[in-house]
Parts: structure tokens; sequence; C-alpha cells
């Protein structure tokens, strides 16, 4: 038995492999199956949802939207963008969504339903109803009066504003700064009034918001500048006082202390290159004085060529120089008119050197007053750098007290300028939006609409049709298939017995068996009754279902011969005993000798159809009050051999019967005079019956009804009774219904239909 576990195990991963193997064909095989099972429910349920569409398609009363394009902003004039206070900044994400909210606000909206009196028209007007009877209970729940006429006209336009509100649609064009402003009315007329409307009034908002921003920005400047102009002035009057009262005088912007040290820097230094002339004539007069009265004429003239007299006696020097020369090499140096021309050129030099040292007392002179003056300069200079420092040490404050004046002027005239800019702002307004393109009246309605409703609805209803459809597999919790019973049991399925409808089942026809028939038993007598479809129909589907059943009995291998075969369930109802009594049929048919044993004591129902009027059986068998061929009855025309369970007496301890040594014993006599023991024991979960027959069955089959027994009740009574579990064979689905079994098993439920035994000689 641990081997066929095991061996499941391993089919069973096997099984996993291939099922993550099929991927979509197991996808697609689950969605058919889910198809074919749900089909009316899902058609049920879209007919349902379309039909409730087409309700609400006729009693909704069609609704057209018009549709206004705004720009949310335009180009200015140039001067007032020139002169504005606040230069508008490109709108961002956050600053467009804000415009859109006041398009939406109910400020908009009031002046929309004051401006075209939607208060009194009948679409939005509220007259009467649950709306105006909530707002009255309302009313009434805080303490007012509804009777009051201004709370129940206050009442009206709340009523009127939301309901405006809420046919308002602004919604923005893509990326770009373009709003369409939508309104949806009954009258197409009326939706591209209210539209345009809207958008006007959106308009003239923001006018009036801009015209009282700017009126209150004028209004603030204005008295920031009467401050600054204090302000400006104060400090104005402080720097002059403060100039006044250090003796500081500026001429175009310099001060008096720094144009004179500049002036009398300049003055110092012509005096010093004055000075440095002098000295540098001097010095070289007096060099040439240094020679003696014997003077070069030629070199010491070129340095002072300014003086008319030196230069008139070196040209004299000059001439007889020549002359000096001329006659010297025509007449000798010592010739009279030589000599003459030498003194004259002596007397010339004396003249000359006489002429150098008045110079030379000229230049001293000079250098004297040169030197005073340049003296007198400096004396001044340092007295006016002395000056100077003073008044650096005011001019620290001085500057500050500048710098605080011109800031409070800069920012005055700052200020003013921006004051004759909000000024003109103020009577120039122009907002910052314009209809780009008026709503007009539409041709066909905008809700609802009639196709999208359709669709929706059908796809409403086959959603809700799947859903319910999933809730029902769901709650489906039964078997089958025979693949849900392996994955779910790890057993193995080894027939599907399908649904036999039959007739109401003839009386039996019984009597005893005479001596020369075998004598001390009774007939079985056939009717129209399930138990007898496999000999009434051997070629039915039923009787093939029945032979699967006997030929995995022969093919279990076990340490011992399948002799004694046990049918149970988990609950009573599901056809054991069918079960149980076609297999007797169908080994006694083939010839083999055969015993069913009707083992339910508590609910014989087996022997209640096969042997009504039986007055002993197996109780009696083991007791020892009766034989057992007096309590055997037969089939006359098979080896068929039927022990029934007789109550005479209620039965309290059958468990205990059944684990008696003389049960066993009883089991070990018929094991050895038949070639099978059929048994029909009781259900695993009301009672324990079963459990206690483990040591008289050799194998056992569990019965369970498809589509009615469910998969917790099955796997619950298994986990309770481990014995007959080990024990068992495989699992036998009965009462399947064939023409269903294609919507629960894709790939095989179609083989199951008739057509598929057609030439095998299947009848129905």
């Amino acid at each position: 038995m641990l081997q066929r576990s095991k061996s499941l195990a391993g089919d069973a991963d096997v099984m996993s492999t291939e099922q993550e193997a099929g991927g979509f064909g197991q996808l697609l095989d689950l969605a058919v199956g889910f198809i074919l099972r749900q089909y009316w429910t899902i058609v049920f349920a879209t007919a349902l949802a379309t039909a409730l569409g087409v309700i609400y398609l006729r009693v909704t009363p069609p609704t057209y939207t018009a549709t206004a394009s705004v720009l949310m902003r335009t180009e200015r004039a140039q001067f007032p963008q020139q002169q504005a206070m606040l230069l508008d900044a490109p709108l961002d994400v956050a600053q467009l969504e804000s415009q859109l909210q006041i398009i939406k606000s109910d400020a908009i909206a009031s002046a929309v339903i004051a401006q075209l009196k939607l208060t009194e028209d009948p679409e939005f007007a509220p007259s009467g109803g649950p709306v105006r009877g909530v707002l009255s209970w309302f009313g009434g729940l805080f303490g007012k009066d509804s009777s009051n006429p201004t709370s129940n006209v206050a009442a009206n336009e709340a009523v009127v504003t939301a309901g405006f509100v809420n046919r308002l649609t602004v919604n923005r064009v893509g990326l770009s700064y373009v709003v369409e402003i939508g309104f949806s009315s009954r009258s197409p007329e009326r939706a591209a009034q209210i539209a345009n409307a809207v958008a006007n009034a959106y308009i003239a908002d923001q006018l009036e918001a801009k015209y009282q921003a700017n009126r209150t920005a004028t209004g603030w400047l204005h008295d920031r500048l009467r401050e600054l102009a204090d302000q400006a002035s104060t400090a104005e009057r402080a720097v002059i006082n403060y100039k006044a009262q250090n003796n500081i005088v500026a001429t175009d912007g310099k001060l008096m202390d720094d144009q004179q040290i500049v002036d009398l820097n300049s003055r110092l230094v012509a005096a010093r290159a004055q000075t440095s002339d002098v000295v540098a004539r001097l010095n070289r007069v007096e060099e040439i004085l240094s020679r003696g009265p014997d003077l070069n004429l030629d070199a010491v003239v070129p340095e002072l060529a300014a003086n008319p007299i030196i230069t008139t006696l070196r040209q004299q020097y000059l001439e007889l120089s020549r002359r000096h020369s001329e006659w010297a090499g025509r007449f000798g140096r010592d010739h009279l008119a030589v000599i003459n021309l030498r003194n004259r050129m002596r007397d010339l030099q004396h003249s000359t050197f006489d002429e150098l040292r008045r110079l030379a007392e000229t230049y001293k002179s000079e250098y004297e007053i040169a030197k005073q003056r340049q003296d007198e300069v400096e004396k001044q200079l340092t007295q006016a750098v002395a000056q100077s420092r003073s008044t650096n040490k005011s001019q620290v404050t001085l500057r500050e007290l500048e710098t605080t004046a011109q800031g409070y002027r800069n920012l005055y005239e700052s200020f003013l300028q921006r004051y004759m800019g909000s000024v003109q702002q103020e009577t120039f307004p122009r907002a910052e939006a314009r209809v780009i393109s008026p709503a007009t009246p539409l041709v066909g309605k905008s809700k609802p609409k009639t196709m999208l409703i359709l669709a929706l609805s059908m796809i409403g209803g086959v959603g809700l049709g799947v859903g319910i459809g999933l809730l029902r597999d769901l709650m489906d919790r039964v078997f089958r298939t025979g693949a849900q019973i392996n994955a779910t049991l790890q057993l193995p399925c080894i027939a599907l017995v399908p649904l036999v409808k039959t007739g109401e089942p003839e009386p039996l026809a019984l009597e005893r068996m005479s001596d020369s028939d075998g004598g001390g038993g009774q007939l079985l007598a056939r009717d129209a009754s399930v138990f007898w479809t496999v000999v009434g129909s051997p070629l039915s589907r039923f009787a093939e279902a029945i032979r699967s059943i006997k030929l995995a009995i022969n093919l279990h291998v076990t340490g011992r011969p399948n002799k004694v075969v046990g049918f149970t369930s988990s609950i009573p109802n599901e056809g054991k005993s069918t079960i149980a009594a076609s297999l007797a049929h169908l080994i006694a048919q083939v010839g083999g000798r055969v015993i069913l044993v009707d083992c339910d004591l508590r609910n014989p129902t087996l022997s209640n159809s096969l042997a009504p009027h039986a007055t002993a059986g197996i109780v009696d068998v083991i007791s020892g009050e009766k034989t057992l061929e007096e309590a055997i009855w037969r089939d006359p025309t098979m080896n068929l051999a039927f022990l029934p369970a007789v109550q005479t007496t209620p039965l309290v301890h059958t468990s205990e019967v059944l684990a008696a040594d003389a049960t066993k014993k009883l089991f070990d006599r018929l094991r050895a005079s038949y070639d099978y023991v059929i048994v029909d024991l009781p259900p695993l979960a009301p009672i324990v019956d079963t459990r206690a027959t483990t040591h008289l069955v050799d194998c056992f089959l569990l019965v369970v009804e498809w589509g009615r027994t469910k998969i917790g009740v099955v796997q619950h009574a298994l986990s309770f009774a481990p014995d007959v579990h080990e024990g068992l064979i495989g699992v036998v689905l009965n009462k399947a219904d064939m023409d269903f079994m294609n919507r629960y098993d894709v790939n095989t439920g179609d083989y199951y239909r008739n057509k598929h035994y057609a030439r095998y000689g299947y009848t129905d």
C-alpha cells in the first residue's frame, strides 16, 4: 500500500509537471469548461443588465453638452506691461489648476445663476420632492424654521448652485493653456448660453479681481511713498547738518580739502622741478668757472646758448679763431696780426668768464627763490593733509549718512515708478484670459450615450454573470470528474457510472426453491429496478462501467486474492448498494460463483429491495439460530447468491456484531465456497461499522455520488477511517450526468457521448 501511495504521489508530480507545461492550453480548457457550466447564468445576467440599460435609456431624458474654449494667457498692451507693479510670471501647473477651481467655484456659479435667473428655470429650480424634503428635515433638525421665506430662498439657491456645479465641467486641453468649459442641459441652446455665460463671468471676475488688487496696491503704494519721502528728507537734512557741523565743503561732488591737496601737490611738483632746473644750471656754470678765465668757448657755449651775450661773444670768438688759424698758416704765429688776433680772443674769453660769473650769481638768486617757494608749498601741503585727515574721520559718518539718504531716495524713486505704473494699470485693466471659441448648440445629445450604455450594460452583465458563475463554482465543492478525485483524494477513479433512470419497480415474485433445485433457499425474482440494469442492459454504458470495476478488482495485486470486496460510501444514498448488486450480477452472468452480502445492519436497503420477505439473515447465521443455507436467497438463472440482513429487533451494537469471531468464521466459509464475496457496507461518516470489517474484507471501493457529495465530507470520512483508506483500491463516481460531463471535463467530456459507443453495440 505504501508503494501504491508513492506511485500515486509520483503520478501526481508528473501530472503537475504536465499541467505546468500545458500553460495556455490548460487555461483555455478551464475557461471553456467554465463557460459551458455557467452558460445560462452568464446569459441571464447579461440579458438582465442589458434590459436595465434599455430601461435607463428610456427613462433618462437626453442631455446636451456645449463647450466654450478659453485661453488662460493673452498678450497685453506694451505700456501696462512695462509700468505694471508686478509683472505676471508664466502660469505653472499649480496656478492653472487654481484657475480651474475658480471657474468651478460657487462664486462663478452664483453670478451666472443670478445673471440668467436660473432659480426660476424649471430645469434647475427645486419644485419640492425628496431633495427639498431632505433640506427641510435637516433645517428642522438644527432648529431652523422651514417655513421662513428667507431660509427657503437660501435653500433653493443652495440646491440650484449644487446642481449647477454638478453639470459644469472644466478641463485642460492637453498641456496647453486652453481650457474647455462645458455645461450639460436638456436644451442645447440653454447649454451653450450657460457655457458662454460661465466663460464671460470668469473673465469678468478676473478683471474685477485685478482691479481690486491694483486699487489696493495703489493705496498701499501711496501711503508708502509718503513714508519714504519723509524718511528721505530726514536723511538728507541729517547729511547737510553734519557737513555744517564738521565744516565739510564740497564742490562738484568733491571735498574742498581734497581739491586743495591736489592743487598743492601739483604746485609742489612744479616748484621742485623748477628748483632742480636752477640747481642744475648753477652747478654747470660753477663747473665751467672752476676751469679759470681761459675758457674753451667751443665747449662752454652750447650749455649756455640761451644767454644772448654769451652767444654773441662766442660767435665773435669763433670768427677770430677762424682768422687766427687762416693767418697763422699764411703769415706764421708770430706775425703781429696773428698776435693781435690772439689778444682779442683772450679778451673775449675774459669777457665770457665775467658774464658767467654774473650768470652764476643770478642762478644762485633764482635757486634761493625757488627753494623758498618749494618750502612754502610743502608747508601748505602738510597743513592741508593734516586738515584732510581730520576731515576724513568725519567723512566715514558722512558717507553712512549719505548712503542712507541715497537708499531712501532710490527706494522712493522705485516706489514712485511702481505707483505710476499701478495707477496706469488701474485705469487700463485687462484680463489674462479670453474666449477663443464660444459654445454653440449641439445637434446630437451628449448623454446618455446609447451605444456606450448598452455596451457597458452588456459588459457589466457578462461580468456579473461571470462573478456569479465563479461564486457558484467556488460553492460547488463536490466531485465532478475523475481527475478531481485523483488530485483531491490521491486515489484512482476506477469507474464513472452514469445515472440510470428507471420506472417504479414491479413487485417481486418470490417463492421457495424445491428440493430438486437445491432446497432450503429462496428465489430472487427480477424487476425493473436499477439493481437489475446490468442483466437487462448488458451493452449499456452502465454495464460497461461495472465491468471496469470488476477489472480494477482483478488487476489490483496484493498479498492475497481480492475475493471479499466491500462497497462503502461517505454518506447514505450515494448508490453503494446499487453498485455492489450490479457487480454481483455481472460476475454471476459470466459464470462466477458470487454471493452478495448485506452488512448494512442498521439500514439494509439491499435486503429490502431484493428480499423484502426474508425472515432470516446474516445476524441469524452469526448467532447460530439459522444455517447459512436457510438464509441465502438465489437467482435461478445465474450463480448469484444473496445473504440478506433482516431487522427483526433493533440492533444497537452492530459494530460488535461485525467484529465478532463468528462473523470472521462466516466470511472464511464464504471465501472458501465462492469466487467473489461482494459486501454492502454502511457509510463511513454516520457510523463506525465499516471500520469494524477491515479484518473481513480484502479490499474496499468507495462510492461517491456525482455532483452531490461534498469534498470535505469525503476527506473527513477517510481521515477518521485510516484502515479503510489503506484498503481502498479506488473510487467509483456514481450517478454521473453524462450530458453535463463536457462542462466539467473539456478534454474527455465529449467521449462520454453516445456516438462513441454506438459502433460497439451500445444501447440505451
